[in-house]
């Protein structure tokens, strides 16, 4: 008896998954345009990612306000956010949350950067970072830095939101210079 080909179990579970909104979809690789959007902030505020225009962007997805792991990641922004707009960078933080709990969570941590609220995960689905366990949804985190020009030019797919920023801040250095 034949033993069935790794890609051909890949298939099958990719096809069974389907239904229940586990399939993975296309994700988006560097130097596409970045997906446009708008979203409110914390204030309700409407947010579009066309406002950033001419800038660098951080666009970080994270699973639930006021989680430790998003937390840390969040005040790793927050401290360090005078060295990303020096080097002309802004941040947008992006979950599934309502705009009320990022209002919560963004006053609690005095977080000086827009929190964008996608309650119905299209943003997020549409940067492939949508986890969804058929009741259960949220954003993944993860980070994209789109240039000037509103092109993806770095993913972040794995994110430790200890060593995040560090590394966000060493990227948008090299790319920044051509590197």
């Amino acid at each position: 008896m034949r033993r069935p080909t790794l890609s051909l179990l890949a298939g099958l579970l990719g096809t069974l998954a389907a239904p229940f909104g586990l399939a993975a979809e296309t994700p988006l690789t560097v130097g596409e345009p970045a997906p446009a959007f708008t979203l409110p902030d914390q204030e309700g505020a409407p947010r579009s990612l066309a406002d950033y225009r001419g800038d660098w962007v951080v666009l970080y997805f994270y699973p639930k306000d006021d989680t430790p792991g998003c937390t840390t990641e969040a005040c790793s922004f927050r401290d360090n956010i005078n060295r990303l707009i020096a080097q002309d960078a802004a941040v947008l933080g992006v979950s599934m949350d309502d705009v009320a709990s990022h209002a919560a969570f963004a006053a609690k941590y005095e977080l000086p950067f827009p929190l964008l609220a996608d309650p119905d995960g299209e943003v997020v689905e549409r940067y492939g970072a949508l986890s969804d366990f058929l009741v259960v949804k949220f954003a993944k985190r993860q980070t994209f830095i789109i240039d000037p020009d509103g092109k993806i030019v770095k993913i972040y797919r794995k994110v430790d939101p200890d060593e995040h920023v560090r590394d966000v801040l060493a990227d948008l250095k090299a790319l920044q210079s051509g590197g």
